[in-house]
């Protein structure tokens, strides 16, 4: 079957919930995944273990990162990726929102106030297969991006610490943060 030259080189983008996070002097921590392996999105489409290994791979040995962008504009690079891996679950992503400038500062008070918690990964597929329901296997991904965003195309994800369960662990950490804003609005 013939594919489009556009379409081939499209950029994708995916969806989910944002995890932890953590107000430091370099800016804000914040980690979850970007992408859970085996769940369908609203897309159709399935991530598969393994899809990221190269790509991931190939940026580590260029010496490269996968950038962190607000709302996957190329021109809004809001902080940095220090951690980008696969686990068993999926694409975990650990990193840094830059408050030092002007979108990271509004990107971590919206995140702080809960108003933004998607993650989005931004990339070209390599190789996928459809199954036998029509849904699209994602079987080699080349990750360029994951994005802070207003919604995540995979909403049902729940995201967790290293490996803590995610059950009761996303309501702590929505608790902290809530707590958090209060804290910082009463000094104001």
């Amino acid at each position: 079957m013939m594919t489009d030259f556009r379409e081939e080189f499209a950029l994708e983008h995916k969806f989910v919930a944002l995890g932890a996070t953590e107000t430091v002097d370099e800016g804000l921590k914040i980690e979850g995944y970007a992408s859970f392996f085996g769940e369908e999105d609203r897309g159709g489409d399935i991530v598969t273990p393994g899809a990221y290994a190269r790509s991931l791979a190939a940026l580590e040995a260029k010496g490269s990162q996968v950038k962190m962008l607000w709302q996957h504009d190329p021109t809004q690079p809001i902080g940095v990726w220090d951690e980008v891996r696969e686990d068993k679950r999926g694409l975990f992503v650990k990193g840094r929102v830059l408050t030092g400038i002007d979108r990271g500062r509004e990107a971590a008070a919206l995140i702080t106030a809960g108003a933004i918690d998607g993650l989005s990964i931004g990339y070209r597929t390599v190789k996928a297969t459809r199954d036998g329901k029509g849904r699209r296997l994602l079987n080699e991904l080349e990750l360029w991006e994951v994005s802070l965003v207003t919604f995540p195309m995979l909403p049902s994800a729940r995201v967790g610490a290293k490996g803590d369960s995610p059950d009761g662990f996303a309501l702590r950490e929505l608790a902290r943060a809530f707590e958090d804003a209060r804290r910082m609005l009463a000094q104001e």
